[in-house]
Protein backbone atom coordinates (compact mmCIF):
# COMPACT_ATOMS: atom_id res chain seq x y z
CA UNK A 1 0.00 0.00 0.00
CA UNK A 2 1.21 3.51 -0.86
CA UNK A 3 1.12 6.34 1.66
CA UNK A 4 0.79 10.04 0.85
CA UNK A 5 2.10 13.04 2.80
CA UNK A 6 -0.80 15.30 3.83
CA UNK A 7 1.42 18.36 3.62
CA UNK A 8 3.30 18.16 0.31
CA UNK A 9 1.71 15.24 -1.54
CA UNK A 10 4.81 13.02 -1.69
CA UNK A 11 3.82 9.38 -2.14
CA UNK A 12 5.84 6.66 -0.40
CA UNK A 13 5.69 3.59 -2.63
CA UNK A 14 7.08 0.44 -0.96
CA UNK A 15 7.94 -0.95 -4.39
CA UNK A 16 10.39 1.94 -4.84
CA UNK A 17 11.57 2.58 -1.27
CA UNK A 18 13.34 5.87 -0.49
CA UNK A 19 16.82 5.97 -1.96
CA UNK A 20 17.61 9.31 -0.27
CA UNK A 21 17.20 7.66 3.15
CA UNK A 22 18.73 4.27 2.20
CA UNK A 23 15.31 2.58 2.41
CA UNK A 24 15.42 -0.42 0.09
CA UNK A 25 12.54 -1.29 -2.22
CA UNK A 26 10.09 -3.71 -0.63
CA UNK A 27 9.98 -2.06 2.83
CA UNK A 28 6.34 -1.46 3.90
CA UNK A 29 5.49 1.98 5.31
CA UNK A 30 4.77 0.41 8.71
CA UNK A 31 8.35 -0.90 8.86
CA UNK A 32 10.05 2.43 8.17
CA UNK A 33 12.18 3.67 11.08
CA UNK A 34 10.35 5.92 13.55
CA UNK A 35 12.73 8.77 12.67
CA UNK A 36 12.09 8.53 8.91
CA UNK A 37 10.87 11.81 7.43
CA UNK A 38 9.31 12.84 4.15
CA UNK A 39 12.15 13.39 1.66
CA UNK A 40 10.34 16.41 0.20
CA UNK A 41 9.08 18.44 3.18
CA UNK A 42 10.91 16.81 6.10
CA UNK A 43 7.87 16.02 8.24
CA UNK A 44 7.39 12.73 10.08
CA UNK A 45 5.39 9.59 9.44
CA UNK A 46 2.43 10.95 11.40
CA UNK A 47 1.69 13.28 8.45
CA UNK A 48 1.09 10.35 6.08
CA UNK A 49 -2.16 8.56 5.25
CA UNK A 50 -2.85 5.51 3.10
CA UNK A 51 -3.39 6.51 -0.51
CA UNK A 52 -6.83 5.58 -1.77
Amino acid sequence: MKYICNICGYVYDPAEGDESADIAPGIPFEDLPDDWVCPVCGLGKEEFEPEE
